[in-house]
C-alpha cells in the first residue's frame, strides 16, 4: 500500500461545483502515471469522492485527480464538458510534465465527458489541448450518442438515439487528420448495462474502425453478471474493487 498526499477542494475554475481532490503516492513522480477521473451520475449526480479511485491510488500507486464539474439542473449543454476540458488543463498546468504520463476517464456520464474531449476536438483546443497530450482515455459504460439528459434538457424523450453535437461518435469523422496516432482507449460495458449501452458502443468501435482509427489501440472488456457500473463498487473475493485491476493493467502498462 502507498501512502498518499491528499488535497482535497481544489478549484479549477471560478464555479463553486469546479473542485478537484488529488491523491498522490509517495513515490517518483517521473514513475507515475497521473490519472484524471470524472465520476458518473447521469449528469445530476454523483461525487468526486470516488472511493474505488481512491483505493486505486493506495494500492497501485497510480496518482489520482478527481473533478466534480456543474451539472443538471444548474447546468446546461456544453457547460460540463467545457469544465471537464479546464480541468484537465488545470492538472496538466499544475503539474507540468511532472508525471510520467497523464490519463483522462470516467465512468458513465463520467466516460461521456472524456469521450467528447477524446473525439470532439474543439473543447480540449479551447483550453489548449489536444487528445494526443494525453497517454491515454478510459471509456467505462459512457453514452456515444447523445446523453440522455441533453436529449431532456432539448425536451425529446430521453429514450431517443441521436448523433449530433452532442453525441461523441458524431466527431469521429471530423478534424481528424491521422486517427490512428489517437491515444489508446479502454472501454468497458456490463454484461446488463443500461439498455442499448452494450449495442452503442460496438457502434461507435464500428465507425472508429471504418474511418481509420487504431484498433489496436482499443482495449474493450465486457463486465460479466454485473449491471452498469456495477463493478465499480462491488468487490470481488479479494475484497478488492472489481474494477480496479483492470484500470491499473491499462494505466501502468501505458
Amino acid at each position: 500500500m502507498y501512502k498518499l498526499t491528499e488535497i482535497c477542494g481544489e478549484s479549477y475554475r471560478a464555479y463553486p461545483e469546479c473542485k478537484l481532490d488529488f491523491y498522490l503516492p509517495e513515490r517518483d513522480p517521473s514513475e507515475t502515471p497521473l490519472y484524471i477521473h470524472f465520476h458518473g451520475g447521469g449528469l445530476e449526480a454523483g461525487t468526486r469522492r470516488d472511493t474505488y479511485v481512491i483505493e486505486l491510488a493506495q494500492k497501485y500507486g497510480i496518482a489520482v485527480a478527481s473533478a466534480d464539474y456543474r451539472m443538471y439542473p444548474n447546468a446546461k449543454f456544453p457547460e460540463f464538458i467545457e469544465d471537464a476540458a479546464a480541468a484537465c488543463a488545470y492538472v496538466v498546468e499544475k503539474f507540468a510534465g511532472k508525471y510520467r504520463t497523464v490519463i483522462v476517464g470516467g465512468s458513465s456520464a463520467g466516460a461521456y465527458l472524456s469521450m467528447m474531449l477524446y473525439f470532439a476536438p474543439d473543447y480540449l483546443a479551447a483550453a489548449g489541448l489536444r487528445a494526443e497530450d494525453f497517454g491515454g482515455f478510459i471509456l467505462d459504460a459512457g453514452q456515444p450518442t447523445t446523453h440522455f439528459n441533453v436529449l431532456r434538457e432539448r425536451g425529446i424523450d430521453s429514450r431517443a438515439i441521436r448523433a449530433d453535437e452532442a453525441s461523441p461518435m458524431y466527431f469521429i469523422d471530423k478534424n481528424v487528420k491521422n486517427p490512428g496516432e489517437k491515444p489508446p482507449v479502454l472501454i468497458l460495458n456490463a454484461e446488463r448495462d443500461m439498455e442499448n449501452r452494450r449495442e452503442q458502443t460496438m457502434l461507435l468501435m464500428g465507425v472508429m474502425k471504418t474511418f481509420g482509427y487504431d484498433m489496436s489501440k482499443v482495449k474493450y472488456i465486457l463486465m460479466e453478471d454485473c449491471g452498469h457500473c456495477e463493478y465499480c463498487s462491488r468487490r470481488g473475493a479479494d475484497g478488492e474493487v472489481i474494477i480496479n485491476p483492470i484500470l491499473a493493467d491499462f494505466i501502468l502498462g501505458l
